[in-house]
């Protein structure tokens, strides 16, 4: 039986950089009622506050929440409030070297000269993260942008090169997130593991990037169960089987 449920948020749980609906808050609260839940994502801890918490109750079922922002470079777990237990941060030689290869490929990619909605790099701390339109552009701009992943493909490869010792993988609508070696949603998966004392084989992962390159792959080649979605809706209705299902047990 299934002890744990861990989700990515943008494209899965929400639109990118949008909050929770009503209908998904619901369900989360929910499924928290019945199971352990996770969220890992390249967000930073205030997207977290803005999209998840500011949506759910706070409850004793907040208990059975945990929160990994940054791809899992950082854990939130709450007792009466949310504390950070770790968080791998990068250096500042680390972060300007990433920073000057990120700018290196998007110049190599030869990306179009279009209208940006604030920073496309920004620093997270464990994580820089490349928003192609800029961290504020309008969720319909950003869906248009590169929707078959085809613009940030290319600026992997060119970052593979750059800065073989990091690792780099494409989330969100326009997202290129580069973390430390090794610290992907994998490590995630695994920190849930230890800090949880739940099995691998025990978890389910929900994510929309669980192709090659892609966010989320780490999390399925870490062994979790994986359930590919297309968007936020498709999200509900895998949330509504598994509370059938653990309810009915």
């Amino acid at each position: 039986m299934k002890k744990l449920i861990v989700f990515d948020l943008d494209g899965t749980l929400a639109e990118s950089k949008s909050s929770l609906d009503g209908e998904m808050a619901a369900l989360l609260a929910a499924l928290l009622a019945v199971v352990k839940v996770a969220v890992i994502s390249g967000g930073a801890w205030p997207q977290f506050e803005k999209q998840v918490l500011a949506n759910l109750a706070h409850d004793e079922r907040l208990k059975n929440l945990s929160l990994l922002p940054t791809c899992g470079t950082k854990f939130y777990a709450y007792k009466s409030c949310w504390k950070l237990l770790y968080s791998e941060d990068f250096t500042d030689a680390e972060k300007q070297k990433i920073i000057r290869s990120l700018k290196q490929a998007i110049d190599s990619s030869h990306l179009p000269k279009e209208k940006t909605w604030g920073e496309q790099i920004e620093d997270r701390g464990s994580q820089i993260t490349f928003s192609g339109l800029g961290q504020q552009a309008p969720l319909e701009e950003k869906k248009k942008w590169d929707p078959d992943f085809a613009r940030r493909k290319k600026m992997k490869t060119f970052l593979d090169q750059l800065i073989p010792e990091f690792s780099v993988h494409l989330g969100g609508a326009t997202s290129v997130d580069i973390t430390k070696p090794g610290i992907d949603k994998a490590y995630g998966i695994r920190k849930l593991r230890d800090t949880l004392g739940v099995g691998i084989d025990e978890m389910i992962f929900v994510g929309d990037a669980l192709f090659p390159g892609g966010n989320d792959y780490p999390a399925k080649e870490a062994g979790a169960l994986s359930i590919q979605v297309r968007d936020p809706d498709e999200t509900k209705r895998v949330i509504e089987a598994i509370i059938a299902c653990l309810e009915s047990r």
